[in-house]
């Protein structure tokens, strides 16, 4: 698979590019902090990059091991190598989602009293973190007070509202967020050209646009087209089930229930994504929002529609959006939706 053939190994190759800055600042310097934590959504890179940082720190070939001043691990000594195959005996993945309590909890302290067998540091490398118990956290916020000089905790979360703050406050923050287009393109870029595949810029960006903002995401789609033969972007159009050409916003300024509800049912029929077509349409609205604000002056998103109008069918699709998660009918509610704007702004109107 794409996502997993093509996962950087380099810090240089991290797709995240604010995150790739902040990871070659914290290598360059002289000390290193004991403890990090990782926050984002998932497929921003966060696993890849812990997993760099474990290769780093343990290389046979670089700047901790005062062989020269590059801070990248080589991906070619025996610890890097181990390190890639998760056989590495200095480096720990556990998952909290399924070892979640105070056992797992107090070996993972048991193991940091052991100096490192094969590398410089023990790396402990804790996936989706917020789900440790608290019990857990209590047992682990002591080794993370008097930290081992030869351990190194990472601490990735989709929900940092979950880590206490006793634990979050003696982590080092850094913030993957979502993956911006730009990086997701480069990402897709990459994959592309050591697959010797060729897609123009434009359908990368529509690939990307409709990723959920996840590089892991946005490599699968990548692949789901490759393997289809998908070459125009119509095709591509079609097999996202986005709206292509034709501008769904411009109907809704029309104001016209039947025609607004036909291109539904065709949609629908067409087998397109209300998923992708509600978030299309609220980022859209988005911008709208900014440009009767006056803080955007894009003409692309100038709308016929009023400020009041635009808020409104933001509220109702957001709650239509909530919604597809329980629907048994995925059009379902986004016709309620647009059923309810016609209905109040028709009655605000007469």
């Amino acid at each position: 698979m794409f996502y997993l053939k093509y996962r950087p190994k380099t810090v240089s190759e991290l797709d995240n590019s604010e995150v790739k800055e902040k990871l070659k600042n914290i290598l360059s310097s002289k000390d290193l902090p004991h403890a990090f934590l990782f926050v984002g959504a998932k497929g921003t890179g966060k696993t890849s990059t812990a997993r760099i940082l474990a290769k780093a720190v343990n290389c046979l070939n670089n700047k901790f091991s005062q062989k020269n001043d590059s801070f990248e691990p080589c991906n070619q000594c025996q610890n890097c190598l181990s390190i890639d195959k998760s056989s590495f005996p200095d480096v720990f993945e556990i998952d909290a989602a399924s070892n979640r309590g105070i056992e797992e909890a107090r070996n993972i302290i048991y193991q940091t009293n052991f100096l490192p067998m094969a590398g410089r540091f023990r790396v402990f490398i804790i996936d989706e973190a917020h789900m440790i118990t608290n019990e857990g956290f209590n047992a682990l916020l002591k080794t993370l007070e008097e930290p081992p000089k030869t351990a190194i905790f990472i601490l990735a979360t989709t929900n940092p509202e979950k880590i206490p703050q006793t634990i979050a406050s003696r982590c080092f923050l850094l913030n993957f967020g979502k993956a911006k287009v730009k990086d997701i393109i480069s990402m897709l870029k990459r994959i592309t050209k050591k697959e010797n595949l060729e897609f123009d810029e434009e359908i990368l960006k529509l690939i990307a646009k409709h990723s959920d903002l996840s590089f892991r995401d946005a490599a699968k789609l990548l692949e789901e087209v490759t393997r289809q033969n998908l070459k125009s972007k119509e095709e591509i159009e079609a097999f996202l089930g986005v709206l292509g050409r034709e501008n769904f916003l411009e109907i809704l300024e029309k104001k016209d229930e039947k025609l607004t509800f036909s291109f539904l049912e065709q949609f629908a029929q067409k087998g397109g994504s209300f998923k992708n077509l509600i978030e299309e349409l609220l980022e859209k609205l988005r911008l709208s929002l900014l440009v009767k604000k006056g803080v955007s002056n894009d003409l692309d998103y100038q709308t016929k529609l009023s400020e009041k109008e635009i808020s409104l069918l933001i509220k109702l699709l957001l709650e239509a959006y909530s919604s597809l998660k329980i629907t048994p009918i995925e059009s379902l509610p986004l016709e309620i939706a647009l059923a309810e704007f016609y209905e109040r702004t028709k009655n605000k109107n007469s």
